[in-house]
């Protein structure tokens, strides 16, 4: 069974990357499994807090899904152009310790999906992953880009993903990558 951790990079309750998150994990793969996670509860990063609480649980747990997943997928908004602070901020978190980062992310099969309201979908912030994800030495999967535009249309006011195109090219996508997953271990 290959396992993917799909990680939503949006705090709001009808994010549509959360509700890409969640098509993600309704999907009927044979032999993959996808579990969702928010980065709702990570604060925001500050090495005080840090050296007088050591790691929050909120990133320990995060840590830990990171480490049992055979692939990370990455969903990611994009704002102003660029990664989301809130995703970027718990990826930080996730390297702290420096001892801890080769273990959750070294080696590590990663993809990168979004959607968006614009007509680019997330492009500008898939982009500005790969310096983030090559300085931790995780493996990008690059045979496949999963660019949902205009998703005002394409999900419900729930958050839930409608459209049947968008829910067969996130399942040949998620497929693509599991087996790139399995094959990188």
């Amino acid at each position: 069974m290959t396992k993917i951790l799909a990680i939503s990079g949006s705090l709001r309750k009808a994010s549509f990357n959360t509700g890409l998150m969640r098509a993600a994990e309704a999907l009927s793969l044979p032999g993959v499994t996808v579990t969702g996670m928010t980065l709702h509860g990570i604060p925001l990063y500050d090495g005080d807090l840090e050296a007088a609480e050591g790691i929050p649980a909120a990133v320990t747990a995060l840590k830990d899904a990171m480490r049992a997943a055979d692939g990370v997928l990455l969903v990611t908004p994009e704002y102003n152009n660029s990664i989301p602070g809130v995703f970027k901020n718990a990826i930080d978190w996730a390297s702290r310790p420096p001892a801890d980062s080769v273990g959750v992310f070294g080696g590590k099969p990663v993809a990168i999906i979004g959607a968006s309201p614009g007509g680019f979908g997330t492009i500008l912030s898939q982009d500005h992953w790969l310096p983030v994800i090559r300085t931790l030495g995780m493996r990008p999967w690059f045979e496949g880009r999963l660019m949902v535009s205009r998703a005002g249309g394409l999900f419900d006011e729930a958050g839930h993903l409608t459209d049947e195109t968008t829910r067969q090219r996130l399942s040949d996508f998620v497929a693509g990558f599991a087996a790139f997953a399995t094959s990188a271990a």
